[in-house]
């Protein structure tokens, strides 16, 4: 019998976390033996999607750091007319060429309406293939809150119409679809709940730091990263501190923050083995993104999170607010912090360690992939 294919759609347009995650489907796909082609639309990402799968670059959009509702490619052009249609006539076309069995489109309908250019017209080829592949939308389990009138209406009407079923990758004791999307009810009997999509966990690294500061890409954490230095020198016995700025925190604002290190802190831009550092670390102080949050749970360190909310976002803080109502973490708002909130923080947080954590399912990667075997299985 041969391997059914799967056709993974992601368009990651700010940072990598949506990649990261499809990435880790897509893996555990191939090791269940799925076929696995995935489409990507933003700019490459080294290590991403990884070995085993069949990967196909769009031609590369982006999105300002200011907003999300303009396209634009790495040098700053104006997606037009003509490149749109280039891009959708790229997907239809290795959609023609994979024929397959499952589609998944990451975030879409729930998110990613920008690109509706491409993807209204591939999901009416999807529609008109024979045999028809079934179709699933991969959705994080906290969403962005919609503030536009009828636009959770239109996300109902195209999953209704086109979805066979919606890939919530959470665990229900965490958070709930409902909490964030208000017509869940009405597509009901189309959520599959796949737990949290999360590597496995981390090999403690013989390095030590009782406390490991990351702030993702860097640009939009530079805030927690100084609040988190200077609470540092608020806190009588500190400990060894590892700060992680990210690649895009500027050269001055870096050196800043390096010229602060010493005996007992250091400060890098990246590293690799972070989940590791997670593993023998005390505590983390991070912002809290979804596959950020996932790294820390697996660790099983103290949490301290200071959720992204520029913009209008509500997606960290909903996560973060949860979190700590289960004893999972401590948060504070962005626009709440200062030196002295982060130092506060950090000892309620450490106070919190070695709390019984609820059992949550976090090896969503796989049952994504049981969960699909067992529905082509279903429609024959």
């Amino acid at each position: 019998m041969s391997s059914p294919r799967a056709l993974f759609y992601v368009q990651h347009l700010l940072g990598i976390g949506h990649i990261a995650r499809a990435s880790l489907v897509a893996s555990a796909l191939a090791e269940d033996g799925f076929d696995v082609t995935m489409v990507t639309g933003g700019l490459p990402v080294p290590g991403f999607p990884g070995p085993g799968i069949r990967h196909v670059r769009l031609m590369p959009e982006v999105t300002s750091r200011e907003g999300f509702s303009g396209l634009q490619d790495i040098n700053g052009t104006v997606l037009d007319a003509d490149g749109e249609r280039q891009r959708m006539e790229q997907l239809l076309t290795v959609l023609g060429e994979t024929r397959p069995d499952i589609v998944i489109t990451e975030a879409f309908p729930f998110g990613r309406r920008q690109m509706r250019f491409e993807l209204l017209p591939f999901l009416d080829a999807i529609k008109a293939m024979r045999p028809k592949p079934l179709l699933f939308a991969s959705i994080r389990d906290i969403l962005q809150v919609n503030k536009k009138l009828g636009r959770d209406e239109e996300t109902v009407a195209l999953v209704r119409e086109h979805f066979h079923r919606v890939l919530v990758h959470g665990d229900r004791s965490l958070t709930r679809i409902e909490d964030t999307f208000p017509l869940a009810g009405e597509i009901e009997d189309k959520i599959l709940y796949t737990g949290l999509v999360a590597p496995d966990a981390p090999v403690p690294s013989p390095e030590k730091y009782r406390v490991v500061v990351s702030a993702g890409g860097g640009a939009v954490g530079q805030k927690l990263l100084n609040a988190a230095v200077d609470a540092r020198k608020l806190l009588g016995t500190p400990g060894r501190w590892c700060v992680i700025t990210g690649p895009n925190l500027d050269a001055a604002s870096f050196d800043a923050l390096a010229s602060q290190g010493g005996a007992d802190m250091d400060v890098f831009r990246f590293r690799s083995d972070f989940r590791q550092l997670l593993g023998s670390a005390d505590l983390s102080i991070s912002q809290a993104g979804y596959n950020t949050v996932c790294d820390v749970l697996r660790a099983g360190c103290a949490s301290l999170l200071v959720p992204f909310a520029a913009g209008g976002e509500t997606e960290q803080t909903a996560r973060a607010v949860k979190l700590q109502e289960l004893g999972l973490a401590q948060y504070i708002e962005e626009a709440a912090i200062t030196p002295e909130a982060v130092a506060a923080g950090i000892e309620t947080a450490l106070a919190q360690r070695g709390r019984a954590h609820p059992d949550l399912n976090m090896d969503g990667a796989h049952e994504t992939a049981r969960l699909l075997r067992e529905e082509l299985s279903h429609a024959g």
